[in-house]
């Protein structure tokens, strides 16, 4: 028997995984409680501005409905790609490119069971902020960001 109320979850953490292999779920404009942003694949509505111009989402491979994630383009890593992969593992300790290789080798619902436990704090079970390194629910820091110089 088909369990709706799992299926649904499923579907709904497919949708937060945007076509470069971000996962919207553990992002800070996902995550905050005011103005909550819907994910890449979702509306522009509460989106930051620099999400809705994103030349990713809004490359015409996308577009054309052609693909569904980076890896399934010719043009893969295409300079965005590796210059939003090269700050993310600087800056957040993620790597885009890491995340579309095992999408592709294992699967969407693999990965994101691999996220859940990733990104979930193991003090409280709340959701580990990407770009802030912190659980959004009790705080604790899993590891810090680099400041920006002045």
């Amino acid at each position: 028997m088909i369990n709706r109320k799992t299926t649904m979850r499923t579907l709904n953490q497919i949708s937060l995984i945007a076509p470069c292999g971000m996962n919207c779920g553990i992002c800070m404009a996902y995550l905050r409680e005011k103005n909550h942003c819907p994910g890449c694949r979702g509306t522009d509505t509460n989106k930051p501005n620099a999400c809705i111009r994103c030349i990713i989402v809004n490359c015409r491979t996308f577009q054309k409905g052609k693909a569904k994630y980076c890896f399934e383009c010719d043009n893969l890593p295409c300079d965005r790609l590796r210059n939003l992969d090269k700050r993310y593992r600087n800056k957040y300790n993620m790597s885009m490119l890491e995340n579309l290789e095992y999408i592709r080798d294992h699967g969407i619902r693999k990965f994101i069971k691999n996220e859940d436990t990733r990104w979930t704090c193991s003090k409280c079970g709340g959701k580990i902020n990407v770009h802030r390194g912190n659980c959004v629910e009790c705080g604790k820091v899993f590891y810090n960001i680099p400041k920006k110089l002045s």
